[in-house]
């Protein structure tokens, strides 16, 4: 089995390694170079050309059933332990949360029509009547408090916990009210509610199901516009229409949609071409030219990053770190791996990120960022200034694909051009996973790769990561101004004031690469002559994406 090093927590899913291309458009807001209609083609270079699309285009019709593709199977359907592309693409279509995350990265109102923050430290949300769960019962403010309270819960041991962490109180305050209180003031909470942690599922489901709650036998219950019908292990999902969805513009076209799970990239690629699958996310890179035109690309917040998982060893002085990301050829690695569907990143979020700050603080924490262009004569002198001699620095890999092998041979590369010598550390799916989640499997290991999204419209949900004590700090950055200037951001409520705090933070983290941003990629994803009404966005992993599929 192969792995692909992909999660919104920096999650490692035991599966094909699918890794993705990149996106102009996440850091300079253009599409990059022009592309076919839909949205990839060849160009005369041999590099894929491409445009972002927004709108794949209206169905002509409704469809009996569809056969989607996925990488890899789900562990669980369960929400709470929902953190990565296989289950969150599933649940988006079955589970709604009290906002909604939507194709152009804005918020709206989902289960709960309304919200007020009476005091810094209160959010009230108002929850839409008259919603049915898909067994025929109706949602009401009880359902809402035992959902978000299993994030609080260390039985459950929620993937989400962390975005409870300033969660005091949940409690109902009316008939279909509820009111959280919080022990420190969270901007952050409330975006958080259009993702997993905002997740609503039925209370007397989820006492009933106890620990069976998500699994193949019992799949959820939830109010989207599918239903769970069956799960057969290493096969496949099938959901089913749910007819007493409450949103008209979301009831689905399909009366049926069928998740298939083929692991290998090759056989992912055939069973497009064949119309053995209708379609699916995370094309492989290498058949973008291949299965055009129906491949398109859409906004996305993920970014390719090499984490230092050593900060005590040869790349403990942050000079180390800036040469090394200096001396990498990151357009190479986009030009070889992905065919030129890239952009180099300065930061370690894309420019989306930035969209819900003012105009003034969403220019500056885009532009004039700490930049490290290609110059391995510079690099190599900043690095023995830096004291660089030829330590041992040991890059862990998994057996991936080209594009994987080509970015670690780059990284490594890097390294000896600096004066390290780098030891490529190839291991098994599951001990690459472990990096992710014990820290004594990151003992020894010096850097990592991972490609790392943001489950909300914020540069903070990134920057967490790099807070002193965090669980996703692999590398134990501690660095007390940038916490003081996250928590400042965090702690704010006025748009500016939070942006400028967040601004100084990335400023630091920039500065002193604990990670070390490689490249951004978009959303992409492959539909057969037979559908369309797609909305190609990041926004699938929590937003109703196959209820918008038709017939072409």
């Amino acid at each position: 089995m192969t792995v692909t090093i992909r999660g919104r927590r920096g999650a490692l899913a035991a599966a094909t390694a699918l890794l993705l291309a990149v996106s102009a458009a996440a850091c300079s807001g253009k599409a990059g170079s022009s592309g076919s209609k839909s949205g990839a083609g060849g160009s005369a270079d041999g590099r894929t050309s491409y445009q972002l699309t927004a709108d794949t285009g209206t169905p002509k019709g409704d469809l009996d059933s569809f056969t989607w593709s996925i990488f890899a199977e789900p562990s669980s359907l369960d929400y709470t332990q929902a953190f990565d592309y296989p289950p969150n693409q599933v649940l988006a279509n079955v589970c709604e949360s009290l906002l909604r995350w939507n194709p152009d990265l804005t918020t709206s109102p989902g289960l709960a029509t309304d919200w007020k923050n009476p005091d810094p430290k209160t959010w009230v949300f108002d929850i839409r009547a008259g919603v049915k769960f898909h067994d025929g019962t109706t949602l009401t403010a009880d359902d809402v408090v035992a959902s978000l309270n299993r994030n609080l819960d260390p039985a459950v041991a929620s993937v989400w916990a962390n975005q409870y962490r300033n969660v005091d109180k949940i409690e109902k305050t009316g008939p279909l009210q509820v009111t959280v209180h919080l022990k420190n003031p969270d901007s952050t909470f409330l975006e958080y509610m259009a993702a997993s942690p905002g997740t609503v599922e039925s209370a007397a489901t989820l006492a009933a199901d106890g620990k069976d709650y998500g699994g193949p036998a019992k799949g959820v219950n939830c109010t989207g516009p599918f239903a769970f019908s069956s799960w057969q292990p290493g096969q496949s999902i099938v959901l089913k229409r749910f007819d007493d969805y409450w949103d008209p513009s979301l009831k689905a076209h399909s009366k049926q949609v069928k998740f298939v799970f083929i692991v290998d990239p090759t056989a992912r690629v055939n069973a497009f071409q064949t119309g053995e699958v209708d379609g699916g996310w995370m094309v492989p890179p290498g058949s973008y030219a291949q299965l055009a035109p129906n491949v398109y690309f859409g906004k996305s917040t993920t970014v390719a990053d090499e984490v230092v998982s050593n900060l005590s060893g040869p790349l403990g002085d942050p000079r180390v770190r800036q040469a090394l990301l200096m001396a990498t050829d990151r357009k190479g690695i986009i030009n070889a791996g992905d065919g030129g569907v890239g952009e180099v990143a300065d930061s370690l979020v894309t420019a989306d990120n930035w969209n819900n700050a003012p105009d003034a603080e969403k220019k500056a924490g885009t532009t004039g960022l700490p930049s490290y262009p290609y110059d391995k004569a510079k690099a190599k002198a900043l690095a023995q200034a830096a004291g660089v001699h030829g330590q041992e620095v040991v890059i862990a890999t998994s057996p991936l694909d080209t594009q994987t092998t080509i970015i670690t041979q780059a990284i490594a590369q890097a390294c000896s051009d600096i004066g390290l010598t780098p030891k490529i550390d190839t291991i098994s799916a599951d001990k690459y996973t472990a990096l992710f989640t014990d820290p004594a499997a990151r003992k020894g290991v010096d850097l990592f790769l991972t490609f790392w999204y943001t489950s909300i419209t914020d540069p903070l949900d990134m920057y967490a990561s790099l807070e002193t004590g965090s669980y996703s700090n692999y590398g134990n950055y501690s660095n007390k101004d940038f916490d003081s200037a996250f928590e400042q951001a965090v702690a704010s409520s006025d748009p500016a004031a939070r942006a400028q705090a967040t601004q100084k933070a990335q400023q630091i983290a920039l500065t002193d690469l604990p990670w070390l941003p490689l490249y951004f990629e978009p959303v992409s994803v492959y539909l057969g002559s037979k559908i369309t009404g797609l909305k190609p966005s990041i926004d699938y992993l929590y937003y109703p994406w196959a209820a918008e599929i038709g017939s072409r």
